[in-house]
This record gives C-alpha cells, sequence and structure tokens, in this order.
C-alpha cells in the first residue's frame, strides 16, 4: 500500500509532534529527483538563501593569496590560508571544513589537491558561488542564510531548513525558498518526471512524504 502522501503544513506538524529526542533536531528535506547521474548536463546544484537561515553554521576555509584578504579574513576568525594551506591539506588528507571558498587566482593550485576536496564536495565551483572575487560578501552571505546544495550519487538532494523548535512559518517558507530554486535547476535536457518524491524528516525521526504541489 501506498505511503500517505501530506501537505506541507500538516507534514511539519507531524514531525514537530513527534519529536522524541532531548535536543533539538533539525528539520532536512530530501527530494528524489528524476535526473541521469551518469550525465553531466543532468547534475543539480547551486545556492539558496534561506529566508531564516538553516540553525545551522558551518565551518568556513578560505583559500587565497592575497595578503590583506587573509589578515582580514582571519581576523573573522575563520580558517584562511594560500599554498601553506594547500600543501597542509595535500600532506594530511584532512579537511576540517564543510565549505570551502576561493578566488579565481587560486583556483589552478587547487588542482592539487582536488582528488581530497572533489569526493568530499568541497571543491570550490563557480557554480556554488564559492570562486569568488568578494570574500568577504560571499562569507557574510553564508551566514546570513546562504547554503549550497548538489545531488548526491542517486539522484537526491538534502537541505537542512531549520529546527523542530521553530514556527511553522519558518520552517514553511523556508523549504518553499529551496523548492522554488530546485524547480528552477531543472536541467534543459532532461527527459520524464524532474520531482519524483519529497519527503521531511527530522534528524532522528521518521520520513513525511510531501504530496507534491503542496
Amino acid at each position: 500500500m501506498e505511503e500517505k502522501k501530506y501537505n506541507l503544513n500538516e507534514a511539519i506538524e507531524l514531525i514537530k509532534k513527534n519529536v522524541k529526542a532531548k535536543f533539538d533536531e533539525s528539520v532536512e528535506a530530501h527530494i528524489k529527483l528524476g535526473i541521469d547521474v551518469r550525465k553531466g548536463d543532468q547534475q543539480v546544484r547551486g545556492t539558496v538563501v534561506l529566508p531564516y537561515g538553516s540553525g545551522k553554521s558551518k565551518k568556513v576555509v578560505v583559500f587565497t593569496e592575497k595578503e590583506d584578504e587573509l589578515k582580514e579574513i582571519k581576523k573573522m576568525g575563520i580558517m584562511a590560508g594560500g599554498e601553506d594551506l594547500i600543501e597542509e591539506i595535500k600532506k594530511t588528507g584532512k579537511c576540517d571544513f564543510e565549505v570551502a571558498i576561493a578566488t579565481p587566482e587560486i583556483m589552478k593550485n587547487l588542482a592539487q589537491i582536488a582528488r581530497i576536496l572533489g569526493p568530499k564536495g568541497l571543491m570550490p565551483n563557480p557554480k556554488t558561488e564559492t570562486v569568488s572575487t568578494n570574500i568577504k560578501k560571499t562569507i557574510e552571505e553564508l551566514q546570513k542564510g546562504k547554503v549550497t546544495f548538489k545531488n548526491d550519487d542517486s539522484g537526491n538532494v538534502h537541505q537542512v531548513i531549520g529546527k523542530v523548535s521553530w514556527p511553522l512559518e519558518k520552517l514553511k517558507e523556508n523549504f518553499e525558498a529551496f523548492l522554488e530554486i530546485i524547480k528552477k535547476s531543472k536541467p534543459l535536457k532532461l527527459k520524464g518526471i524532474y520531482i519524483k518524491n519529497i519527503t521531511l524528516c527530522s534528524t532522528m525521526g521518521k520520513s513525511v512524504k510531501i504530496a507534491y504541489g503542496l
């Protein structure tokens, strides 16, 4: 028997009602896309500014060789470096960050650690606006709620849209902003159904299917 689908309001209320964890769980959106992940022109990736942020701060690193920029970024409490940082990652293979931003000038140098950053989804990319000529602005946008997304190897896109303790309206607006960008990111050459199904869940909770069309 097909699993019941709920409208957005019902789904969020159900998730909030069934929370059992003692911590403030995140609310996650999972969207199954009908893309062929083997084709480069059907990859879905981009950025979206969630109106209320994701409720989850991400550790950022900046790759740049501009001395004045390095000093300013480090004053903000953000890890930054140039060839020295690249060499460290190359040597240790460790990536103690969740988002990497780079200036266009240093991108050619990052080729040395592409095999380390790439599989972790950490390679800066113009499509996700993580290659920037205005690093400070990019960092500020991330802090205000800008997030990047990319389909996984199964054609799914995942995004944290807030916390279960948040009011329904905040979670709803964040989800709708995310869904709208996913719709606009539909590959031009895709044939067939684009969005196959949508589910919401809390960190430790059961998934709730959303009736597409909301």
